[in-house]
């Protein structure tokens, strides 16, 4: 029992990190239908940014408490990201979005081998330690095992998690996301510009991924320029898995992966007697989306346009 409960543990923070990046995934393709591959090359960004503020702030402030470098380091790394997925939206979607489904696809795979290329000439290929900036005590529950780190990572995806849905359907521009997600012409004679709707919701999806790339390095201790590209399609799959273009979805498939991924790996894996552990952890995940595609591929929850946003 002490072993289900510690994957228990395990899978909630590993799905809330999936739910993060796939609502990223889940938010641009309910506006433009576009699924941006490149998104979990933006959360390697914004991780390596990090890693990098933090070596910078740590030179330059030596004693600075460790969860506002690490604060602070976040702060900059959405800004860059969000820039940065602002650009690529701007550069290589916008010409494309009324090509061929096929171009902007091939475009998005394009521009993840490029970030993933310049970032191993910018931070060299070599994995690099990500600083243990929180307490490393373990705290005992049940008999299982939390860290200051992983109770961090579900605290701030449940704060990012309620913004978010608040910003959606509580605000203006959460309006003008669902109002463009339902028929952008329709919207844009109503006063809502689609192309500011849609760069914001690149921008918003980039710090969504961010977060996720730096509490991901924080759980794991380690950084590197193909960091983003696993999580990235594992966050796909949650986002299917859950229904695309639903926000909802993406919540409920990324905490279901995580615990399906998790309990498979742990669990199951001391069950057969290491036959399906860790090291085939990657099995679980692709064989909930050949399920899922097969049986259901409209997702659990399937795909409200109402949520489209």
């Amino acid at each position: 029992m002490d072993v289900l409960l510690q994957q228990i543990i395990n899978g909630l923070v590993l799905g809330s990190m999936y739910a993060l990046v796939a609502l990223g995934y889940t938010m641009v393709y309910g506006i433009i239908n576009l699924i941006n591959f490149a998104h979990g090359e933006v959360l390697m960004v914004g991780a390596m940014t990090s890693w990098t503020l933090i070596g910078l702030m740590q030179e330059a402030w030596p004693t600075a408490p460790g969860w506002l470098i690490l604060l602070m380091s976040l702060l900059i790394a959405c800004g860059v990201s969000g820039a940065l997925n602002f650009a690529i939206e701007k550069l290589a979607y916008r010409p494309l979005r009324n090509a061929p489904k096929l171009a902007p696809l091939i475009t998005a795979i394009g521009v993840s081998i490029l970030l993933q290329t310049l970032a191993m000439i910018i931070w060299k290929p070599n994995y690099k330690p990500y600083p243990t900036l929180l307490p490393s005590q373990p705290i005992d529950l049940a008999g299982a095992v939390i860290t200051p780190t992983q109770i961090m990572i579900l605290g701030v995806t449940a704060v990012s998690l309620a913004v978010l849905m608040w910003l959606v359907h509580g605000t203006r521009l959460g309006r003008a996301m669902r109002a463009t997600a339902e028929n952008p012409r329709v919207a844009s004679l109503m006063g809502v510009k689609p192309d500011t709707v849609i760069s914001a919701t690149f921008v918003i999806g980039a710090v969504l991924a961010t977060l996720a790339g730096v509490m991901w390095a924080s759980n794991y201790g380690t950084v590197q320029h193909a960091m983003g590209f696993l999580p990235g399609l594992k966050a796909f799959t949650a986002a299917v898995f859950g229904g695309i273009g639903n926000l909802s979805g993406a919540v409920v498939g990324g905490l279901l992966l995580g615990l399906i991924e998790s309990i498979g790996s742990g669990y199951i894996g001391d069950l057969t007697g290491g036959v399906l552990g860790s090291h085939y952890a990657d099995i679980f995940a692709f064989l909930v989306l050949i399920a899922v595609l097969t049986l259901r591929p409209s997702g659990l929850l399937g795909e409200r346009v109402a949520d489209r946003a």
